[in-house]
């Protein structure tokens, strides 16, 4: 198919010419001045609003200070956008070229040579004004109306200082107290709700979810083993080098085995396997909670009738309350383990001499006081995270929330509650 440009601008379809006419196309050379269109593409051919004016590195923005018989005045050129102000040395440059024209009153200000504004040097221009029009500007109106756009919307009022107040103060701290006595309510209520939900399972054992306790039990406990193990071992060993330094001044090394018996046995046997607990399984707790109440579960069960205590209170409480106490004995075993082990180094304690002596410094009621603390730890940690994964609200920020004050809250209770069974039990005696 071939064709020729007529001087319309429109294309004619020769193929159709007959080949037995011998009739020489027209050679048509190419011209370097293109044709003027025809007034049928004119009046179709799509015009922009607006062109954009030359690229900002023809015409980059600058400042020329002039006299004129009214004063002094600085006349603007160049592009003053943001793709042109974005580079660092013409930032550098704008802003020394404005620092040596002050905003004073007798400095005149001419934009009518901008080849291009738009809001970023707008605000430039309105925050080096101090947010007022200077005295004299000259400007068209479509920068005008940006510079209004501007100054509209630019924040001229800072917020003003909160003033202490004491009224303040004490009804934020009433808030805090309300919040608090909010939460010891919730945690009573769930106390009470396991209570009844125990006695529930003694009259119907067939009825309890046994299921969930053993694999609670199972992640809970069994799987709690390992670090409790290394951090057991390696608080044995440090406890009994630090010991053997102060024990050799005295010459009384065989002592160790009765110094690491009582504290690790106990004291810091069941604390440290239940701050590791709280920290690992209370937010787990938490956090399991949690997501049932941002994927809406929980109002689930409610719709169906599950009660909450039943099916995720009672299976937590009670496997944290057994398994705590075989992590403690766990746990200060290997710390044992881990002081036998340095003491045997650092002081030629043999092991076969501290497991001989170990029975006779630690009496069996230390070994049934830190069982007995344990199981008050395991419960304590267990109804903390479900407290703490109840209230959780259906969004992302409180399930992270909650979940630190959940680990917060569990460690700060094995503390209290180590402190008063240290203190209550050493009055009686034992």
């Amino acid at each position: 198919m071939y064709g020729f440009r007529h001087a319309d601008g429109l294309c004619a379809d020769v193929s159709a010419r007959p080949r037995s006419a011998n009739i020489p196309l027209p050679f048509v050379r190419r011209s370097s001045v293109r044709p003027a269109p025809s007034p049928l593409f004119q009046r179709h051919r799509f015009r922009p609003a607006s062109v954009p004016p030359p690229s900002m590195s023809d015409s980059p923005p600058r400042i020329e200070r002039i006299d004129t018989p009214e004063g002094p005045v600085a006349v603007l050129h160049g592009r003053w956008g943001a793709a042109d102000l974005g580079t660092r040395r013409t930032w550098r440059e704008v802003s020394a070229q404005l620092a040596q024209h002050a905003p004073d009153a007798g400095l005149g200000w001419d934009l009518r040579s901008v080849d291009w504004l738009d809001h970023v040097g707008a605000q430039l221009l309105w925050n080096h004004w101090q947010r007022q029009w200077p005295e004299r500007v000259a400007l068209d109106d479509a920068q005008r109306d940006m510079l209004d756009r501007v100054a509209e919307f630019t924040v001229t009022d800072r917020l003003p200082d909160p003033h202490w107040s004491l009224a303040e103060e004490v009804d934020r701290l009433g808030v805090k107290v309300l919040h608090a006595l909010g939460h010891g309510r919730h945690l009573l209520e769930l106390v009470g709700q396991l209570v009844i939900d125990l006695a529930s399972v003694v009259r119907a054992p067939r009825r309890a979810p046994w299921r969930d306790i053993s694999g609670h039990l199972y992640r809970m406990g069994a799987t709690a083993m390992p670090i409790t193990a290394i951090v057991g071992f390696l608080i044995g060993v440090v406890l009994a080098y630090l010991m053997s330094l102060q024990l050799r001044q005295f010459g009384a090394e065989s002592f160790i085995v009765n110094i690491l018996g009582i504290s690790l046995i106990r004291e810091l046997g069941p604390m440290l396997a239940a701050i590791l607990v709280a920290g690992r399984s209370g937010s787990a707790i938490t956090a399991q909670i949690g997501v049932m109440r941002v994927t809406e579960e929980l109002d689930a069960m409610r719709v169906m009738g599950i009660p909450h205590g039943f099916r995720l209170v009672m299976p937590r409480a009670v496997a944290l309350a057994i398994a705590m106490p075989l992590i403690a004995v766990w746990t200060t075993l290997c710390a044992l383990a881990g002081g036998m082990l340095a003491a045997d180094i650092a002081m030629d304690v043999s092991p076969a001499y501290f497991v001989q002596a170990l029975p006779n410094a630690v009496s069996f009621s230390n070994l049934g006081l830190a069982m007995a603390k344990s199981v008050v730890f395991g419960v304590g940690i267990a109804l903390i995270g479900c407290h703490w994964g109840l209230r959780v609200k259906p969004n992302t920020q409180s399930l992270g929330e909650g979940t630190t004050a959940s680990v917060v809250n569990a460690i700060t209770m094995v503390i209290i509650v180590d402190a008063l069974f240290a203190i209550a039990f050493k009055n009686l005696g034992i």
